[in-house]
């Protein structure tokens, strides 16, 4: 969840006004910061944009179709436990605004551009923007097969199972904008598909290194200790623009869905290095260099779905310490098994009941640098199927190895054509000591949402 915590990593100091200085202005300057990326990448979707379109004259085929939608989410979330760490807030309000821009001419090349910006009272730090998406897409025929290409700023997923995003690694979690990690920034890329009976065959080319986000001094869902984001590092010698690679293979054989994966380059995982800065301990996010190979499975049996995620990665670190004082480098697979079953009709009504069951184990042991080392899920969705599409979901994430749970609830429901209502509460149970989510003990919180969609 936040990442993995390392041992001390010394930093020069630059006096105690300077470093107070930085921790008062670091929220502010973060957000800057990814304003100023936001433009840039804004400029730079334009410039791609400007040699296909030229000066509108008539006849003109490109763009033949213009779309812009949208949503604007206003939102609260209220944590009814007293904060563990001074200085965190009770309550945070705030909005976030996401539009799309969608162009495409007469034969089918199409441009989107997806912005993003929240702002939150009650942490600066996650007061952020973000250029979900901004990629030039065209297509054609090779043969009896076809083939497609992105380039841009794009999101991609992969992966078939409900608790945790392990195979998915292509782009950064936003983790302020929830702590399950599925929520993704923008990653530049090439991104190249073919495609044909036998599957579909995926590259990518990426850089631009995405840093992951995290709460502030005052967010609540945050580590003990500040992460402080201008002490970001990477092993790799050109740092954030480094060349990564990736490539996935996906085919159905009859009820068997199968994604092979591969990923070399720069993690999207930090190392949190703890970092001495004017007397004060930090957290210095470290990318390292990695290779994972991924597998996901999914298999279709009549109200039966069974899936298997599974990744084997090298080049990362746990959080064993070594004979040298340093947390260990050390290969690890980790998988996620389970499935879900679907009752339709259920009490005699129109409603359906989906139960799921899935277990987390990663190789690590108590090692692992997130909270997912040995864990069930137990889950179940109702959705009514009326015409509001009104749903309730509720689920406990159990650990095999202490006594930690997590519950959560939720509740989905369309108020009008334009007006969706989403109420979530996650609360934290009994957490040991030892695990990884013990900062966040007294985080537990209600969260509403009202998203008018333009």
């Amino acid at each position: 969840m936040f990442g993995n915590i390392h041992a001390p990593h010394q930093h020069s100091p630059t006096g105690r006004d300077q470093a107070e200085a930085r921790s008062c202005t670091v929220g502010c300057g973060h957000t800057a910061a990814a304003v100023r990326s936001l433009i840039g990448f804004a400029a730079l979707s334009c410039l791609l944009v400007t040699p296909l379109t030229g000066p509108a004259r008539a006849g003109d085929g490109f763009p033949e179709l213009v779309e812009v939608f949208g949503r604007i989410s206003p939102e609260t979330r209220v944590f009814p436990q007293k904060a563990a760490y001074p200085d965190q807030r009770s309550h945070a309000t705030g909005v976030a605004v996401e539009a799309t821009v969608y162009m495409e001419g007469d034969q089918g090349t199409s441009i989107t551009v997806t912005p993003f910006f929240r702002y939150d009272a009650g942490d600066p730090e996650r007061t952020h923007a973000d250029l979900r998406e901004a990629f030039l897409l065209t297509y054609g025929d090779l043969g009896d097969d076809e083939w497609e290409l992105r380039l841009g700023v794009d999101r991609v997923f992969w992966g078939v199972v409900e608790s945790r995003s392990l195979v998915d690694i292509v782009n950064q979690s936003d983790v302020v904008e929830h702590p399950d990690e599925k929520t993704k920034m923008g990653q530049p890329m090439v991104h190249l598909t073919w495609s044909g009976d036998w599957g579909a065959l995926e590259g990518f080319v990426l850089t631009g290194h995405r840093p992951r986000t995290f709460p502030g001094r005052h967010g609540r869902l945050r580590t003990g200790l500040f992460v402080d984001h201008g002490l970001t590092s990477y092993e790799a010698g050109a740092g954030e623009w480094h060349v990564d690679l990736a490539a996935r293979y996906t085919s159905n054989f009859g009820p068997l869905g199968l994604g092979l994966s591969m990923f070399d380059g720069t993690s999207r995982e930090p190392a949190l290095l703890l970092t001495p800065v004017a007397g004060e301990l930090v957290l210095a996010p470290y990318y390292e260099l990695i290779t994972q190979y991924g597998l996901d499975a999914q298999y279709t049996s009549g109200s039966w779905l069974l899936k298997l995620e599974a990744i084997h990665r090298t080049g990362a670190r746990n959080r064993r310490i070594d004979q040298y004082l340093r947390y260990e480098e050390k290969d690890y697979s980790a998988f996620i098994v389970g499935g879900e079953y679907a009752i339709n009709g259920i009490w005699e009504s129109d409603a359906d009941l989906t139960l799921f069951a899935e277990w987390t184990r990663d190789a690590r042991g108590r090692w692992a640098t997130n909270g997912f080392d040995n864990d069930l899920l137990l889950a179940a969705r109702v959705g009514l199927n009326d015409e509001p599409g009104t749903e309730f979901t509720v689920s406990v994430l159990n650990s095999l190895a202490n006594s930690s749970r997590v519950l959560t609830a939720e509740f989905k429901r369309r108020l009008s054509d334009n007006w969706f209502l989403h109420i979530e509460s996650t609360v934290y149970l009994d957490i040991d000591e030892t695990d990884q989510i013990y900062d966040v003990r007294r985080d537990s919180f209600v969260g509403v949402n009202v998203d008018y969609n333009f």
